[in-house]
């Protein structure tokens, strides 16, 4: 069956305005479309296709696994779910995981597990959930009433209670906002969907402080920030301060769904049997597949890499803003980087995006303002050097645009 661009609008929901190309075959940090045109990658699939397209090793692990036990219900356990428990809970702050198949359902598993917790031990009236604007925690009804963007919860009715927002970055007013009435505050650690926003390493402590105050668990939503994208396995790392709960997803299946939620002995006791589940969640192929990303990426190699790659695509992206006078600032840290653009051009981040594709260019936007880079944790120097060439081409088209008009 041959289907096109215009096939989406017939037959799909339109919650989505996908790119006018149809991407067909991937490898490494190239991809191309139907017409066979190449185009570098730095979207990742959203910060997800951490080792880029196709890597060999996880095609093996695909193959392999395939061949043996793809699922299985949550009756029996099974080998490679056990090993990936074991190796993250090795390398982290957790003793215990929970697997799902995303980030919003780590994320939901992560807020009921805190109201579970917070009933168990302190009784009904410990129920108050608190986040900040502009995050980001997925989809689900629970989830997005959380994250902090009114543009994605309003409209569906009434939202799940005792959940109050926050600014970000601003520790005085979380602590005018807590009491003994709070049960968790969820943050991510580096907000991705927000704009690429790094916290004051204080403001990470004094949440931290806050919440063993208050008897609150300390949700970190690492489903973009983890993984390795910032350099260590997980930016609670970079910053010095322990979760009580940490969920992890994209990266964590460089591209296959899996993800899952890290905690305490103490905190995860209250997840007895039959309080949460998932059909699929920690079947065997999702966890062998994530356990080989794991491999990979967890190696001296492969996370100074990523400092090295960050500090390349900074020189490029500053060259080309003393050219061209186009952003504000450069953000983020490692491979989750976020060109904010200035006054002049607030607003038209997906115009950045678009023009980038048509010079063969894969990017992603945060918000209005902000283009976003999640590429490949490996992506080599010369795929950087030549996709930012053709960033600069889509940039020069724009500016040339705006100058004109």
């Amino acid at each position: 069956m041959q289907v096109t661009r215009d096939t989406f609008n017939e037959v799909m929901v339109p919650n989505y305005n996908p790119a006018a190309m149809v991407p067909v075959r991937g490898e490494g940090s190239r991809v191309w479309d139907q017409d066979g045109r190449e185009y570098i990658d730095f979207a990742g699939g959203i910060a997800v296709n951490v080792l880029g397209h196709c890597h060999p090793e996880l095609v093996k692990t695909l193959n392999d696994q395939g061949s043996k036990l793809w699922h299985l219900s949550n009756v029996f356990t099974n080998e490679p779910a056990m090993r990936l428990a074991k190796k993250l809970t090795d390398a982290t702050f957790a003793d215990k995981v929970y697997f799902a198949n995303s980030g919003a359902e780590a994320n939901e598993a992560a807020l009921k597990l805190a109201r579970r917790f917070a009933l168990d031990h302190f009784g009904e009236s410990k129920d108050q959930i608190i986040s900040f604007t502009k995050g980001f925690h997925g989809r689900t009804f629970f989830t997005v009433t959380v994250g902090g963007q009114p543009a994605y919860s309003d409209g569906f009715g009434p939202k799940p209670g005792a959940v109050e927002h926050c600014e970000y970055n601003n520790l005085d007013a979380l602590k005018a906002l807590m009491s003994e009435r709070t049960c968790a505050v969820m943050m991510e650690p580096m907000q991705g969907e927000g704009g690429i926003i790094v916290p004051d390493p204080e403001f990470v402590k004094g949440v931290r402080e806050l919440c063993d105050k208050h008897d609150a668990l300390l949700i970190f939503d690492e489903v973009q920030s983890g993984m390795g994208r910032t350099g260590e396995l997980y930016e609670y790392i970079n910053l010095g301060v322990k979760p009580d709960i940490l969920t992890t997803a994209k990266s964590l299946g460089g591209g296959f769904p899996v993800g899952a939620m890290l905690t305490t002995d103490k905190v995860s006791a209250s997840l007895k049997p039959g309080t949460h589940g998932s059909t699929y969640g920690g079947n065997p192929l999702a966890c062998a597949i994530a356990e080989k990303v794991f491999d990979i990426v967890n190696t001296p190699e492969v996370l100074e890499g990523v400092r090295h790659k960050e500090a390349l695509f900074r020189e490029k992206l500053n060259q080309i803003n003393d050219k061209y006078h186009v952003f504000s600032e450069i953000r983020g840290k490692g491979m989750l980087l976020g060109c904010a653009l200035n006054e002049h051009y607030k607003g038209k981040a997906r115009d950045f995006m678009v023009a980038a594709n048509e010079e063969g260019l894969m990017c992603l936007v945060a918000g209005m303002d902000v283009v976003r880079f999640a590429p490949s944790l490996i992506i080599p120097d010369e795929d950087i050097i030549e996709g930012l060439r053709r960033f600069e081409k889509g940039i020069a088209q724009l500016v040339a645009k705006s100058d004109a008009a």
